[in-house]
């Protein structure tokens, strides 16, 4: 299977909002999108990857956040809504458009999201933790939003200097 291209951090496409998946998306096209994107994830170290990682401008992430015992769990979120949110977590979060990239970043604890699987079916999950983390941040892509924008202002320009050094060094793409 063929690996996506993940771009990087300013690609306009990470900061355009995506536009829904349409009934007329469904189909094999957008199946083997999303075993693309399953590898692609995968093969570079991540739980989570949305559309707009790989060039595409569409509202769907693929994501597997283990269980308690270690066991996979592939899950395909099109057209994601967040229902609901509650409490607050704080934690190290990377993002695959930014390679090397690791900052503190507060998200909510608790996440119920709707969305529709690879097969156009709707489903609702109530989710915490990792998973919640995972689900918020991956919505954000599919909203033009990226990680800087949830880290304190100073954070922020901490990271994007950090950035323009390795964008300078030829460390990144």
């Amino acid at each position: 299977m063929p690996l996506l291209r993940i771009v990087h951090y300013p690609e306009p496409v990470l900061l355009t909002v995506g536009k829904p998946v349409s009934g007329d998306d469904f189909g094999s096209d957008l199946a083997r999108t999303v075993d693309d994107m399953f590898e692609t994830m995968y093969a570079a170290g991540g739980v989570g990857l949305a559309a707009p990682q790989v060039g595409l401008s569409q509202r769907f992430f693929v994501m597997d956040v283990p269980d308690e015992e270690g066991k996979a769990d592939k899950l395909t979120f099109i057209n994601p809504e967040i229902i609901r949110v509650e409490g607050e977590q704080t934690g190290d979060e990377g993002c695959l458009s930014f390679p090397g990239l690791y900052q503190t970043v507060r998200r909510d604890m608790r996440v119920i999201v709707k969305a529709l699987d690879v097969a156009g079916k709707e489903f609702e999950l109530d989710l915490e933790g990792l998973a919640a983390r995972c689900v918020l941040h991956e919505t954000d892509h599919c909203d033009g939003i990226v990680f800087l924008d949830r880290m304190t202002i100073l954070k922020r320009e901490m990271a994007k200097r950090k950035i323009k050094r390795l964008q300078k060094t030829g460390k990144w793409e």
